[in-house]
């Protein structure tokens, strides 16, 4: 993406000027528009995309290897026993590395070391879940440590659905061991001056919510900004295959409103559909969200359509 995102902006110079563009134009738009997440999302892009205009190409392995040294650093700056990473990293692949930065790596690996390292037989079938006030823009950061289970990630999009809490980024990962290991940025429009006190219910009530595995819960009306009204998206949805038409993308575009993710994620679990990794984001009035799935149903014809249906009819909703 980066690669041919600096073929369209060809040099320094346009690069900055849509950056600074870009900025001003959606400051402009109103203050509640502009926030810190999107600052770090825009100023992300316009780094890699640097990188490569000055003639660095993309490497993975060095990027991930960056990483994980400013990762240790930090590890060791919070007196981290020697090594007590690995049992954790040696189950997570490249694609965890690659999308989380090395501060994000570092609080998932503080907080899960130690319990992975003592925890008892009985304690190994329960969620972990972790929050924290996001170091980068408003909300909260909540971390999920579990083993997979169908319905996961509907499970968990439901509870923030039913808590108030909208979604504005999510990264799904399934680590070799078989527990998935999920993260989240959430804001509530109810008590936004109140996070901290949050932190304490949200890790209470959503490890409960994955622990009890119960019915998934109807998903609530969300209320439909005034800009969004005004400024409609049409749904979209593209189904593709991979080379091997084992797996799908599924990426999906829409007018943002509280519940969405929820929305999405029941449809793909009443077709028993297996979610490998997800990437939500919420960019303004609009979402993109990105999924890498599998299932019986998506090798028939029918069932494609019929779940692309639904699932626009959920995005009209």
């Amino acid at each position: 993406v980066i690669t041919r995102f600096a073929q369209c902006v060809g040099n320094e110079r346009y690069l900055t000027a849509l950056y600074l563009l870009t900025v001003a134009d959606i400051r402009g738009t109103s203050p509640k528009v502009w926030n810190a997440w999107k600052g770090k999302l825009l100023e992300d892009l316009y780094r890699y995309t640097l990188r490569v205009l000055g003639g660095r190409a993309p490497d993975a392995d060095a990027e991930v290897e960056a990483r994980k040294r400013e990762a240790l650093v930090q590890l060791a700056l919070h007196a981290m026993p020697f090594e007590s990473h690995k049992k954790l990293w040696n189950t997570l692949d490249v694609g965890y590395f690659m999308r989380h930065d090395a501060g994000d790596i570092a609080w998932h690996t503080r907080q899960l070391s130690r319990i992975i390292e003592h925890r008892q037989p009985e304690d190994a079938s329960r969620a972990i879940v972790r929050a924290r006030i996001s170091p980068v823009g408003e909300g909260m950061q909540v971390l999920v440590y579990t083993p997979d289970q169908p319905d996961l990630f509907a499970r968990i999009c439901g509870y923030f659905d039913q808590a108030g809490f909208s979604i504005l980024d999510a990264k799904v990962h399934t680590a070799s061991d078989g527990r998935a290991l999920d993260t989240f940025q959430v804001v509530t429009a109810a008590l936004p001056e109140h996070y901290r006190e949050l932190i304490s219910m949200v890790e209470t009530n959503l490890a409960r919510t994955i622990d009890q595995a119960g019915p998934l819960p109807a998903p609530s009306r969300g209320r439909v900004s005034r800009r969004v009204k005004s400024f409609p998206i049409a749904p979209r949805i593209d189904l593709r295959p991979d080379d091997k038409a084992q797996r799908w993308l599924l990426s999906i575009s829409a007018s943002d409103r509280v519940g969405l993710p929820y929305s999405v994620a029941r449809v793909l679990a009443k077709h028993k559909i297996n979610l490998r990794l997800a990437k939500v984001t919420t960019l303004g009035e609009r979402v993109e969200d990105t999924f890498l799935i599998d299932g019986p149903e998506l090798q028939q014809n029918w069932a494609q359509i019929e779940i692309e249906t639904e699932l626009l009819q959920a995005l009209a909703a």
